[in-house]
């Protein structure tokens, strides 16, 4: 799994071999959720209100980068 950012204890990651739809993962000690790579909006699970917050806003800029981190290490589902 490659961490692409972090915001206190809260990591934004891409999990390589991973299953449809494209997401990425926001994990805390006491939470974690898969956010879709399209929307930027939460698929299953939780998020810590306030660094989950941070790091939804930090995606929803930085999604290119998250995108391509997807293709990079999923290369069976692409992704624009």
């Amino acid at each position: 799994m490659a961490k692409l950012h972090q915001v206190g204890n809260t990591k934004v990651r891409v999990n390589a071999n991973d299953h449809l739809p494209p997401h990425f993962h926001v994990a805390s000690p006491d939470a974690e959720a898969l956010v879709s790579l399209e929307t930027i909006m939460v698929l299953r699970g939780d998020i810590d209100r306030s660094n989950g917050r941070t790091a939804l806003a930090w995606a929803a800029v930085n999604r290119a980068a998250l995108v391509a981190e997807w293709n990079r290490i999923n290369p069976r589902f692409p992704t624009a």
